[in-house]
């Protein structure tokens, strides 16, 4: 993604949001091809569960915003194109079973999280909470800012090595296989990523 495509995009994601006249915070989501061709996917009329990324690059509290329009007050987001600074990226974990994802409820007998600068966690679980099987399995969100996504990746990687959660399974060893993967490290990731980060094919590309 360079700027001249994030430009381009951008511009295509407000332009659908004037012809159908929306009014609040949303995201607009494409699909990529390795040659720079991109197609809509869909469009959230919502803050998204990864807007601490967006808000950590821009300097942008999104909620507060959202809550502006909602009350009909203008955005205080400035009219020129924002800068981005730097690059973040979130982790989601889940209270489940890191291969299988199956539902993991139960107490949490130790909660212990990473801070730090270029560090944001976003979270209610606690010590002593009880994780309950009717809810969305979500229990943290990690998130790590750098001034490249080298440095965000590395600060991801360290932070889910100090992250200590106890009595319940969660997806911080997923995490961190997803952030040690080479093809990930080089931003070869792809919609097929995952399925072949968990179920690698054999050597000679032939299942035994």
């Amino acid at each position: 993604m360079h700027e001249e495509l994030r430009r381009e995009i951008g511009g295509v994601a407000l332009r659908l949001c004037r012809e159908v006249g929306y009014e609040g915070v949303g995201t607009v989501e494409f699909l990529l091809e390795p040659d720079g061709s991109y197609f809509f996917m869909e469009m959230n009329t919502r803050i998204q569960v990864e807007h601490p990324v967006t808000e950590v690059v821009t300097g942008i509290d999104m909620i507060k915003e959202q809550i502006r329009i909602a009350a009909g007050e203008p955005t205080t987001v400035p009219k020129k194109e924002l800068r981005l600074r730097g690059h973040a990226i979130e982790c989601r974990i889940n209270a489940e079973d890191p291969e299988t994802f199956l539902p993991s409820p139960g107490s949490i007998t130790a909660f212990h999280l990473p801070m730090g600068p270029g560090v944001r966690v976003d979270t209610a679980a606690h010590t002593d909470c009880r994780v309950h099987p009717w809810y969305d399995s979500l229990i943290v969100k990690l998130i790590a800012h750098g001034r490249d996504r080298r440095e965000a990746v590395s600060r991801m990687a360290r932070c889910l090595e100090m992250t200590v959660i106890e009595g319940i399974r969660t997806t911080v060893p997923l995490h961190k296989r997803i952030v040690a993967d080479p093809a990930f490290r080089r931003g070869e990731t792809h919609t097929h990523f995952l399925e072949r980060l968990l179920h690698p094919e054999p050597p000679g590309g032939q299942a035994g």
